[in-house]
């Protein structure tokens, strides 16, 4: 059993320091935001997250878990402090690297003994050197010889699907541990012991080959959605069908049948800042990662081509003026209510800009959905009821696969709809079930 201090109560810090206090850690979860920790002592959650509350609340009540403002507090009881900040896009599409830095200088300042720092934030290749001199160079400061005890740094990546993420960290496909000696290795293995007794692989590496797996991982499943996503462009031409090519795919061993399903393109916190920030590495490097770059490019124009298929579906150039659409589904993905880089915003930004209103719907999402989509306000109407959604609307546009929307009630969806036309951007429904009930159904690749 290890005392770990966890940087940061976003998304990754929230998750992991729950689910670290139940291995049986004793987990201190900081962060600068008085009124985030405060809710947290109460029990609140500020994050949608399908059974997070349940592993908070556990193992407050436990005694493992506990919130704080006290960084300084925090690392002097601690063995193992985990940076679970965010990486933010700077305006060259590299990560943002400030937030990082702040916490590793301030973990420096009160370091009292020996200390492994980790970074769990996603971090470009040749961050651990760097979190290594920020600390060091905090350490020559205090010249009170502390600096004898030394210190770590090790990489251990996170590799959370929002919607799904306490079972991802609970039962991981892999732990992966960057460290430079056995000493830091051991500690990290003391913090994972649950996982290591269960038997879960483990990938001992180097700091730097640690932060190209992130970035890997996470480059190579965007390539794949971005592929599947112009398969589907092509079937609508030539007349196939994408979802039968998909799995005919997906049961080749050597492909997989996760992540091709064809939609509106990807979107969250992930995909879009990693592929962003592995393609300026590229650059930065002199090496062109040409794949990834043309999968930007084309999941970008995935978004667009989701506008000119809704406009096009309802009569073509100039149709969507004076339209209402019912949206149903904001979120970058179900089960979460995060909006960032949601393929929602463009879209609706774009419907919006051919002269659409558009009736929103989503179980999570809707607070976020109207700070980010603020400056379309007067065009945006938000309902909790889907069916209240969709009264009066002149088409619906099924953008989020949330499960209430998996069943909807086809003949009551029509009766409320003034034209009934039904753009399916997920390809939940069946063509021939929709269509009987008398739609003209549209979906994506079929």
């Amino acid at each position: 059993m290890a005392t770990i201090t966890v940087a940061g109560t976003g998304y990754v810090g929230l998750v992991s320091g729950a689910c670290l206090a139940d291995f049986g850690n004793i987990v201190i979860c900081v962060d600068n935001n008085e009124s985030k920790i405060e809710t947290l002592k109460a029990g609140g959650i500020p994050i949608y997250e399908p059974g997070l509350d349940d592993v908070v609340r556990r193992n407050i009540v436990s005694g493992r878990l506990s919130f704080s403002t006290d960084m300084a507090q925090a690392v002097k009881k601690s063995d193992v402090i985990f940076i679970a900040v965010g990486t933010p896009p700077a305006d060259d599409g590299s990560a943002d690297l400030k937030y990082v830095e702040a916490v590793a200088r301030e973990v420096a300042r009160s370091v009292n003994g020996y200390k492994v720092i980790v970074d769990k934030s996603t971090v470009p290749v040749g961050t651990g050197k760097k979190v290594a001199l920020w600390i060091s160079d905090e350490l020559s400061k205090r010249n009170d010889g502390l600096a004898a005890f030394g210190f770590d740094v090790v990489s251990n990546p996170e590799f959370l699907r929002e919607g799904s993420a306490v079972q991802d960290f609970m039962h991981p496909d892999r732990v992966v541990i960057g460290a430079e000696n056995e000493k830091a290795r051991s500690l990290m293995k003391d913090v994972y012991r649950s996982l290591y007794l269960n038997e879960t692989p483990y990938i001992e590496t180097n700091i730097e080959t640690a932060e190209m797996i992130k970035y890997a991982s996470n480059a190579f499943l965007a390539v794949k959605i971005t592929y599947i996503n112009e398969i589907a462009n092509l079937c609508e031409k030539v007349g196939a069908d994408v979802q039968d090519v998909a799995k005919a795919m997906g049961r080749d061993g050597r492909i997989g049948g996760k992540f091709l399903h064809p939609g509106p393109g990807y979107g969250g916190s992930c995909f879009p800042k990693d592929t962003q920030a592995m393609a300026r590495i590229g650059r930065d490097a002199g090496e062109n990662l040409s794949i990834i770059e043309a999968t930007i490019s084309a999941n970008d124009r995935q978004k667009e081509r989701m506008i000119s298929k809704i406009e096009n579906g309802l009569g073509g150039n100039g149709s969507l003026k004076g339209k209402t659409l019912a949206i149903l589904g904001l979120a970058f993905k179900p089960n979460t209510d995060d909006m960032r880089e949601a393929p929602a915003l463009t879209i609706i930004e774009g419907l919006v800009s051919r002269g659409a209103q558009i009736r929103a719907c989503d179980p999570a999402a809707i607070k976020e959905a109207s700070w980010r989509l603020e400056s379309i306000a007067k065009s945006i109407e938000y309902f909790d009821d889907e069916y209240d959604a969709l009264r009066g609307s002149d088409a619906l546009v099924l953008m989020t696969e949330w499960n209430q929307y998996r069943n909807l009630d086809l003949s009551r969806v029509k009766s409320l709809l003034k034209i009934p036309v039904f753009f399916d951007l997920r390809n939940v429904y069946k063509r021939d079930d929709v269509e009987g009930k008398g739609f003209v159904y549209f979906a994506v690749g079929k």
